[in-house]
């Protein structure tokens, strides 16, 4: 199926890939404004209605993760592609919990690119930002960063808050320890300690013990699971 033209914003200081970029979209017949830097990108953002959002990690005077999250706080919620050279885990997993739709690693194909974009496009837009995670009584408010269970505020570590708010984005689901260590630690590979029993331990002293019923449940030979 192929897409109407779109308008897109790209935000990125290399001139070579900027003009690489913006020739493939219009051999496509797509519209693409140039931001060179940060701040003229985040004015360029709030001022036109935008299809798509490219934006590179590392651009002057405003960083692309701090440009994406300014612009959800104002209330802009245009899809948006980071093309960077910050390729770690820990980079992706900040980009996507910052704002972002979608991650793709320099150095990138135009075709790569131009699929992710077209992906994008035929998503249905969300109606409401996540600000809320719930499992039974359990309830983390995104925005402030708060945990009650019950009514009763659980105060979390920042290591126990992250594991607590992986295991209810996946609720119901088992999630394994190679999948903790990748997303809330940023290991991606065995170190063979017994990091994730001692945080799934503490954060069940906190969220489970104090109750009449346990929420985290350990799968034997799997890992664990979080519900109701």
């Amino acid at each position: 199926m192929e897409l109407e033209s779109m308008n897109i914003l790209l935000i990125e200081d290399d001139a070579e890939t900027a003009a690489y970029v913006t020739s493939g979209f219009h051999e496509e017949g797509h519209s693409v404004r140039h931001a060179a830097n940060g701040s003229d990108g985040f004015l360029a953002a709030l001022d036109d209605d935008y299809d798509i959002l490219i934006v590179d990690r590392m651009i002057p005077k405003l960083d692309g993760l701090s440009l994406v999250k300014a612009l959800r706080d104002a209330g802009n919620r245009t899809p948006v592609i980071f093309l960077s050279a910050l390729t770690a885990i820990r980079d992706r997993v900040d980009g996507l919990q910052g704002g972002g739709d979608d991650y793709l690693s320099k150095p990138f194909a135009f075709a790569e690119l131009s699929a992710r974009v077209q992906a994008l496009a035929r998503r249905p837009a969300l109606a409401t930002e996540e600000t809320e995670l719930r499992t039974s009584d359990l309830i983390v408010d995104l925005l402030i960063q708060k945990v009650t269970r019950a009514g009763t505020e659980i105060r979390l570590q920042p290591r126990e808050y992250r594991l607590l708010c992986y295991l209810m984005r996946n609720a119901d689901r088992v999630v394994t320890r190679t999948m903790l260590l990748e997303s809330v630690w940023d290991i991606n590979f065995d170190p063979r300690t017994n990091v994730v029993e001692t945080q799934i331990s503490r954060l069940r002293d906190k969220v489970d013990k104090p109750f009449d019923r346990p929420l985290i449940h350990t799968v034997r030979g799997s890992g664990y699971r979080i519900h109701g």
